[in-house]
């Protein structure tokens, strides 16, 4: 037996009310050797039942007395014949005593109980107030999701806005992006879902050609799906290249992965 599974059940209870068999007594005894923690609840287990027998006793009939020293006194007389002892927990206590120990005991069962369902009610509690707070951020999520996608869906679907794919090349065969260019309202949207992941010190980046010239539409995003790029006036047509991290002044022609005419 160890010291919390003995305090756990209650053995030291029972070990002080003589309920236990001889063999539970005795790894109680060897626990109580071993253990000086354990000796001490003991000690205060114990002096706590006898403030409550003493509390709650009886004082005995007169007669009591006399009854008993009639039987000393026989014993004495028939050769001091041995009294035949009662077990160690039976000597122990007196009946007063182990009345209101047991008394005692079942209170502290029932004060347990009710503690342990207490703590129970309150993990409970505790775990649902968990559970409804993560409800609510996640339909707070939703919510903004939704929010976040309707917008897009609203801009891409104008009536004036034209949508453009970009397929990859030789460099990214697999590559696809889809652009919604609307001139009414001078915006470019960007679905990035078809764009391969890049290495972590290569980024993509968006240029307009005007009249030969290749001008910065902006650096695409690589956490994000949909992204608003910069309208430019009188573009021939749109082109994606693959930059250093961050971007370029400059576009990389070599790295050219994609481009549609507008």
């Amino acid at each position: 037996m160890d010291k919390d599974s003995i305090k756990e059940n209650g053995l030291l209870e029972q070990y002080l009310l003589g309920e236990l068999s001889e063999k539970e007594s005795n790894e109680v005894e060897e626990a109580l050797k071993g253990d000086e923690e354990l000796r001490t609840y003991f000690n205060e287990l114990e002096a706590n039942f006898q403030q409550l027998a003493f509390e709650n006793a009886i004082t005995p009939p007169g007669r009591v007395k006399a009854s008993l020293m009639d039987i000393v006194n026989n014993e004495i007389n028939e050769e001091r014949k041995v009294i035949p002892i009662k077990t160690r927990q039976q000597q122990r206590f007196s009946i007063p005593f182990a009345a209101a120990a047991s008394l005692a005991f079942i209170f502290f069962l029932s004060s347990a109980w009710l503690y342990n369902n207490w703590k129970t009610t309150q993990s409970n509690l505790e775990s649902l107030r968990n559970e409804t707070s993560d409800l609510r951020s996640r339909i707070t999520t939703i919510e903004e999701d939704y929010d976040e996608t309707n917008k897009w869906y609203q801009a891409i679907n104008q009536p004036d806005a034209v949508q453009l794919v970009l397929k990859g090349n030789d460099i990214l065969p697999d590559a696809t992006a889809i652009t919604y260019v609307n001139h009414q309202d001078k915006t470019v949207i960007l679905n990035t879902q078809g764009l391969p992941e890049l290495a972590e010190d290569k980024d993509y980046q968006m240029w307009a050609d005007v009249d030969g010239v290749m001008i910065n539409m902006g650096v695409i995003p690589s956490d994000v799906t949909m992204t608003t790029m910069k309208y430019i006036d009188d573009a021939h047509s749109i082109n994606i290249t693959i930059e250093p991290a961050g971007g370029n002044d400059h576009p990389t022609v070599e790295q050219l992965i994609s481009n549609v005419i507008l």
